[in-house]
């Protein structure tokens, strides 16, 4: 058996170009910081996962780093139990919403768990490479060939603001109904997918209604989802899911915390609400779940700790009666191929799972990951199954390198003041 010590451990944080796709917080910069993490073992094998890399992530990676080696890749309630301990004196954790990922508020379990996440990827990977096995055999093997994706909509702009080039493309803006069909004719034609969701608290709420109704008439009787990230009041959300209870298949997030999650649940006429905010770590479920506040819980194996925390999560799920699917961030194919394996094990996955990954004309592996039919096929080649680009890597590392600081942690809202100077972050609820 090869040594399976960990005996270097790299971090290459990169700056990731970034469509101005719009949110109830702001704009997204034309940069969107990554942090791809590098784990070589004693005996050869290098896995590979892929994080946040805003600067209290990557300042936390570098203390994780350095703990690292000697740790064998296998021991991976080890290597939480070392994130478990790390020290956060020096680094930033305020208790303020997460603008990056939109998910609840910021604690310091979350940003150690946020950060393992890449390193118990890149672990797995590993391990994987060097025992010849893939990722989801590691796991507990899987329950399904393909991994069922959904188009995920945005209003947005044409350009960015400062008119950079970065995250140009061809797809022109999509401020109202008309643009968000075309949007997803686009994502329909070129990667098969059956099923959409709209990313909304951007327009008031009966704009948004809208254009829901004009996916449903586009697409009848395909599933659609609508998610203002928590920017509406009980009273606001009640009257949207009356309005769209016929046409969605769920409601993420429409109100701002538990309590509210919950009352807007027991008088919605059975219109299932999800979430990736108002439950983001194992103490918030017992309340949550209790309550009804939550039909579907969007799992992210960023901020849950990794995909064993995910299985854990998915199996607490199925004890409650609750659905599960996944949420996603700005992601490349690193992430992309872990959350293909992860749910790939996950019995009872329903519900098409979130991705980023057609927005992101940059990547950082040889080959991008492709479509069929709306689903990715699950790897069966060793590890994750990916392999990085050297030249590609190095490149948007440059690009971060030579950052001024202004793009190394997303800001939504700063982004938008460059088109609005008055923009500030829009407190809740927003309608």
């Amino acid at each position: 058996m090869k040594d399976l010590t960990v005996a270097e451990v790299r971090l290459t944080p990169i700056l990731v170009a970034d469509p101005p796709l719009l949110n109830t917080q702001g704009v997204h910069q034309p940069y969107t910081p990554r942090l791809i993490v590098e784990v070589v073992t004693a005996g050869g094998a290098t896995g590979v996962g892929e994080t946040y890399g805003d600067t209290k992530y990557l300042e936390l990676a570098r203390s994780f780093a350095r703990r690292l080696p000697g740790h064998p890749v296998s021991d991976l309630n080890g290597l939480l139990a070392l994130a478990g301990a790390l020290p956060l004196d020096g680094h930033r954790t305020d208790g303020s919403v997460d603008v990056g990922g939109l998910r609840g508020v910021q604690t310091a379990d979350k940003l150690r768990l946020s950060v393992v996440s890449g390193f118990e990827v890149a672990c797995l990977d590993a391990l994987g490479r060097t025992l010849g096995m893939p990722v989801h055999a590691l796991l507990g093997g899987k329950v399904r060939d393909r991994v069922e994706y959904s188009a995920y909509l945005f209003y947005r702009w044409a350009a960015h603001p400062g008119g950079e080039a970065a995250g140009s493309d061809d797809w022109g803006a999509a401020l109202d109904p008309d643009g968000i069909v075309a949007q997803a004719r686009r994502f329909a034609a070129d990667h098969g997918f059956g099923s959409f969701k709209l990313k909304g608290g951007v327009f008031p709420p009966e704009e948004e209604v809208a254009a829901v109704r004009a996916l449903a008439g586009a697409f009848p009787g395909r599933p659609l989802r609508l998610d203002p990230n928590g920017a509406w009041s009980v009273e606001t959300s009640l009257k949207v899911a009356d309005e769209l209870r016929d046409v969605l298949e769920y409601l993420e997030d429409p109100t701002t915390g538990t309590p509210a999650m919950a009352e807007v649940a027991a008088r919605a006429g059975g219109l299932p609400l999800a979430t990736n905010m108002c439950v983001t770590t194992f103490p918030e479920i017992a309340e949550a779940f209790t309550a009804g506040a939550v039909q579907v819980l969007l799992s992210d194996h960023h901020y849950w700790g990794g995909l064993r925390n995910t299985q854990q999560l998915a199996a607490v799920c199925r004890a409650f009666g609750v659905g599960v699917s996944m949420h996603s961030n700005t992601h490349l194919g690193v992430s992309l191929a872990a959350m293909t394996h992860v749910a790939a094990t996950v019995p009872g996955l329903e519900h098409a799972c979130d991705t980023h990954y057609p927005w992101q004309a940059e990547d950082v592996l040889t080959e991008r990951i492709a479509f069929l039919d709306g689903a990715v096929a699950v790897p069966d080649a060793p590890g994750l199954g990916v392999t990085l680009d050297r030249d590609r890597l190095d490149a948007l590392h440059r690009r971060w390198l030579a950052d001024d600081g202004s793009m190394r942690d997303r800001d939504d809202a700063a982004a938008m003041r460059r088109a609005d100077p008055r923009w500030k972050t829009p407190s809740v609820p927003r309608w």
